[in-house]
């Protein structure tokens, strides 16, 4: 296991938008990181794709990718976040912020192969 911080969490009493709030991130810099590994672009249209490829109806497609790949463990994780109470509403949205608590509870359990298997399926053609 590859923790990437010192301090041990208890996942299970994080919250799943409080995952979702470290997914988010985790997400965003495999997109950025595979944009530029692609091709040396303009930072406007590094960031024009990266938006395109980071908002809530590519995220929720993403996730409909996945779904049948997920351990019992991993699809818990998403249906928590899918679940979750916020202020946003949508079907698109609550698929993307359970994507985002997979990957948040994924990265904080320091399970980054996993991570990046997973994101491998998501932008698969």
């Amino acid at each position: 296991m590859e923790r990437l911080y010192p301090q041990e969490l208890d996942l299970h009493t994080l919250s799943p938008l409080a995952l979702a709030f470290v997914g988010d991130g985790v997400y965003s810099l495999m997109v950025r990181e595979r944009l530029l590994s692609q091709a040396n672009r303009p930072v406007a249209d590094l960031h024009r794709l990266a938006v395109r490829e980071v908002r809530a109806e590519a995220q929720a497609a993403a996730m409909d990718r996945l779904l049948p790949h997920l351990t019992e463990e991993e699809e818990a994780v998403f249906k928590r976040g899918r679940n979750a109470h916020s202020t946003r509403t949508g079907a698109e949205y609550h698929r993307a912020t359970g994507l985002e608590s997979l990957f948040g509870y994924l990265y904080l359990a320091g399970r980054i192969d996993r991570v990046r298997e997973l994101f491998a399926l998501c932008v698969e053609d």
